[in-house]
């Protein structure tokens, strides 16, 4: 039951995930939502289990790097076209 609760955020950060096409600032505060709800999840899981919580640390580096090479394209973004519209995003532009 504790794992079908813990899911609902998940769910939630997919909808507003595909909601959000037109900013790239939307979509990765939805990307960082999700994997902030799978850490939660992971964490409850090996704590439930008894399981070591190293794979845990690896997971949260990675997610850390996945949130500073969007914020990188953000910044990119908004240099080269003055806004974070995902539709005025050329790939000859970069």
């Amino acid at each position: 039951m504790f794992i079908y609760m813990m899911c609902i955020p998940m769910i939630c950060g997919m909808i507003a995930f595909c909601l959000s096409r037109n900013h790239l600032l939307l979509t990765l505060l939805s990307l960082e939502f999700m994997v902030l709800s799978i850490f939660y999840l992971m964490i409850m899981m090996m704590m439930e289990f008894g399981y070591e919580l190293y794979f845990s640390l690896i997971f949260l580096v990675f997610s850390v790097c996945e949130g500073a090479l969007g914020l990188s394209v953000l910044v990119k973004m908004v240099r080269n076209q003055g806004n974070d519209y995902l539709l005025s995003a050329s790939t000859l532009s970069w």
